[in-house]
């Protein structure tokens, strides 16, 4: 405990070090977290004696149950922290951590309930001096529960979304093919081809829509593979220019600007082809004249010695408003124009950063958005 301690400070302190101190010693001499202050921990920390009487209780704890650190400390542990489970069962009766089995170690991390109903996640661990001996003191971990609800939210928001996306599709594939497969001598080929058209479609879109989701897991568990090789850049844009006005696109819609040389460039030429192909499509979809693409050498991402290549892609549309310029890479932003699932930008986002790179929104000099991402060369060792 630091010289001039005292008070509520001082007892926390001291919880804190009884936790190791006399656990094997579990940290090493001079080490700095030995008078570590357990208002500095991120969660909150009560920890009662072996009498159950609460000895510390943190700054993180009086915020996460909204009782004062006064209120608690000294105090009982089901007094200062009154936990119910789902059922309405007061938890340290439930659990008796002091009279139950000598053999449990503790409990593990679950959802209970304060008073007023606000929810906690709680887990605990028994200290005993000896494997089955008494409990010298219980050290219970307070969290809250919001950053777990807005993942939940994030997951059933996905969920909503993919139901909703899925169910126009697979409506028409399931129509077309019932009235095929009943009328099929009624229908002339063309209206038989009009409708495996239909059919085609509308498949295509439900494998784009699952490529989606399985792109969105692979960013969010970190196991987005890259088959890294040379990609032409400036032909990659040329084939997605080329493949848009096949499509009925003018071709003076489109300015493509290439600075040389360029470097090298070793990634994923599939998946630099899905980030081209977002930014152009939208910016055809949300954008308005001239589609801007604007290739060149830049440094690479906090890397001034390392050499890499941006592409920039702009329009003249409305542009994206200022205050949704921080929530255009994130799950589920749509423009001003509905339609679509709303994942692509955060797909994209995720395949550049995979990639080493950064992604940028900006407004463009002719008003409307400007996305700019710039990948490093990333070459294989073998050819340093």
């Amino acid at each position: 405990m630091a010289v001039g301690m005292s008070g509520p400070r001082a007892t926390h302190t001291a919880a804190v070090r009884a936790l190791s101190d006399g656990d094997g010693g579990s940290r090493a001499l001079g080490d700095p977290a030995a008078d570590i202050d357990p208002d500095d921990l991120p969660d909150g920390l009560v920890v009662a004696d072996e009498n159950g009487k609460v000895v510390c209780f943190n700054r993180a704890a009086s915020r996460i149950t909204a009782t004062p650190v006064a209120d608690a400390l000294g105090h009982s542990l089901d007094q200062a922290l009154p936990l119910e489970d789902l059922k309405g069962r007061r938890w340290w009766e439930l659990t008796d951590p002091y009279g139950g089995l000598a053999t449990r170690v503790g409990q593990p991390e679950r959802n209970l309930l304060l008073p007023g109903g606000r929810e906690v996640l709680v887990s605990a661990r028994y200290v005993r001096e000896a494997p089955t001996g008494p409990v010298r003191r219980l050290v219970v971990s307070l969290r809250g529960t919001e950053a777990r609800r807005r993942t939940e939210l994030s997951h059933a928001e996905l969920i909503a979304t993919v139901a909703h996306e899925l169910r126009s599709p697979l409506t028409s594939v399931k129509g077309f093919t019932a009235t095929l497969l009943a009328k099929w001598e009624r229908f002339t080929d063309d209206q038989k081809r009009l409708m495996l058209e239909t059919v085609d479609a509308d498949a295509n879109r439900v494998t784009r829509l699952i490529a989606e989701l399985l792109d969105i897991s692979r960013i969010d568990s970190g196991r987005l593979e890259l088959r890294r090789q040379p990609v032409d850049i400036s032909a990659a844009v040329e084939r997605h220019v080329q493949a848009l006005t096949a499509n009925g696109q003018a071709p003076d819609r489109f300015l493509v600007h290439t600075r040389q040389p360029l470097p090298a460039l070793w990634a994923d030429p599939d998946k630099v082809d899905q980030v081209l192909g977002n930014l152009l499509e939208n910016a055809v979809r949300h954008g308005e004249g001239t589609v801007t693409i604007d290739i060149a050498p830049a440094p690479a991402p906090g890397k001034s010695d390392e050499s890499g290549t941006a592409v920039t892609v702009s329009d003249e549309g409305p542009g994206i408003p200022e205050e949704s310029m921080g929530r255009v890479f994130t799950r589920f932003w749509r423009g001003s124009k509905r339609g679509g699932t709303g994942l692509g930008l955060y797909i994209v986002k995720g395949i550049v950063e995979a990639h080493g790179g950064t992604i940028t929104v900006d407004r463009a000099p002719g008003g409307g958005a400007e996305f700019r991402f710039i990948l490093p060369v990333s070459a294989p060792a073998y050819l340093a």
